[in-house]
């Protein structure tokens, strides 16, 4: 099994199935499974903790340390695939969609090779301008 050739469905049964041999479907509801999705990822980041980006690099370099990252990544997308499928979320359709707003959020020409939200080089959309409200203190309700 490999990233190559291997169906998101694939491996969303593929946790699904282990989960109802041992009877833990019970268990996993959206609420306990994004929370245990949080711990798994604070397991992740553990490895790169208080280390800068080199030192990273060279603890990655050891095989062992790759494969308890590997390890901690792959609990993070099996709670991943289990959240998705509890949740019946297309998880290969939400990215496609995701990716095309952040197309439009992240235009090429504005933001390329600037790390900054869009906000900082964007304006505000018309769709998030507070809208006047009649009758507030200090605009013009109309009444004279």
């Amino acid at each position: 099994m490999s990233d190559l050739d291997t169906t998101v469905s694939a491996l969303k049964d593929l946790v699904l199935r282990f989960s109802q041999e041992r009877d833990w479907e019970q268990f996993h509801h959206p609420k306990d499974l994004g929370i245990a999705l949080v711990c798994e990822v604070g397991e992740v980041v553990e490895h790169f903790r208080y280390r800068t980006n080199e030192d990273v690099q060279k603890v990655l370099e050891n095989p062992d340390a790759r494969r308890e990252l590997a390890h901690e990544l792959a609990d993070c997308f099996w709670l991943l695939l289990r959240l998705a499928d509890v949740c019946k979320v297309d998880l290969a359709d939400s990215l496609r969609e995701k990716v095309e707003l952040a197309a439009i959020k992240y235009p090429v020409d504005q933001c390329y090779g600037r790390p900054d939200k869009y906000t900082s080089y964007r304006p505000t959309p018309l769709s998030q301008t507070p809208v006047p409200r009649p009758g507030a203190p200090g605009e013009n309700s109309g009444v004279s």
